[in-house]
């Protein structure tokens, strides 16, 4: 017996070999024959899986699409309802400017209309469809900014930050995409800790790409929220969207990369945002 392209292939006993030798003959061709039947099994098996496993990802995407596209068209219908109302709301300020109670039902109108907006904000950004403006950038800088904005709220709750991110570290992402996950990262991480803690927003060069990582002392992530906190209007928060990670993801999967989520061993969650490397030239414009 013996084998050419992968195949097994028969040697066949001269004139004079025995009944024994034939016998042995074959048993070692039916053994090979089903080792190869064995693997080729195996291996439809694993590609079954695997289109199984693409078919699903791609059937997502789908459903993610046309969920995008509907919360688009309600999030505009909303947005320019909601222009009148706020002009509205800001005439009728004027006219109770003397009555205490009016202008305390007012206030509270306010919020919820700024509420409203907020979520409406969310809508169109998780519904955007457009391709990111790779342009370097420096990561540390675009952090420094982004934690000046949240001082007030950081202040409010007593949470103290740290921030390990190098000063010479370049990005080449989509800078306001970039701005928008770690903000909203940085977000979910303050609800989690309300009564304060510690953020901490690390960054690696990791092999295949940049790795950065919104950490918080709060209570983590159960296991079914791990599961599918990057699921669109998924939360576990009241009056919450569930659009926050969503967003997060949408915008990691539009530079190629990916959202990781995790419980630190010494408690609270941490978010990694990985976004792969693109064509050196742009690190070295930057750099020039």
């Amino acid at each position: 017996m013996s084998q050419s392209n992968g195949l097994p292939r028969l040697l066949v006993p001269g004139p004079g070999a025995d009944l024994e030798t034939v016998l042995a003959a074959w048993h070692e061709a039916t053994v090979r024959l089903e080792r190869t039947h064995e693997a080729l099994r195996e291996e439809v098996r694993r590609l079954t899986e695997e289109l199984a496993a693409k078919n699903r990802e791609l059937a997502r995407k789908e459903r993610l699409a046309l969920v995008g596209q509907m919360a688009s068209h309600i999030a505009h219908e909303v947005r320019n309802s909601l222009m009148p109302v706020t002009l509205y709301l800001s005439l009728l300020r004027r006219r109770l400017a003397h009555d205490p109670e009016g202008l305390e039902m007012l206030d509270k109108l306010q919020a919820g209309l700024r509420a409203l907006q907020s979520a409406v904000t969310e809508l169109l950004h998780f519904s955007s469809d457009r391709d990111p403006q790779r342009r370097p950038f420096l990561l540390h800088r675009l952090m420094e900014e982004i934690l000046a904005d949240l001082a007030p709220q950081l202040q409010a709750q007593k949470i103290r930050y740290e921030l390990d991110v190098p000063r010479d570290q370049l990005l080449v992402a989509d800078q306001e995409m970039i701005r928008r996950a770690v903000v909203n990262l940085v977000l979910n991480s303050l609800d989690a800790m309300p009564d304060g803690g510690v953020l901490t927003i690390t960054s690696v060069a990791g092999p295949d790409g940049l790795e950065l990582e919104v950490a918080d002392t709060g209570p983590g992530l159960s296991d079914g929220a791990r599961r599918r906190a990057l699921e669109p209007f998924y939360t576990t928060k009241p009056g919450g969207t569930g659009l926050g990670l969503a967003i997060v993801s949408r915008i990691a999967e539009t530079h190629g990369g990916e959202v990781l989520l995790t419980n630190c061993p010494e408690g609270g969650a941490a978010v990694t945002l990985r976004i792969p490397y693109v064509r050196q030239v742009l690190v070295e414009e930057a750099a020039a």
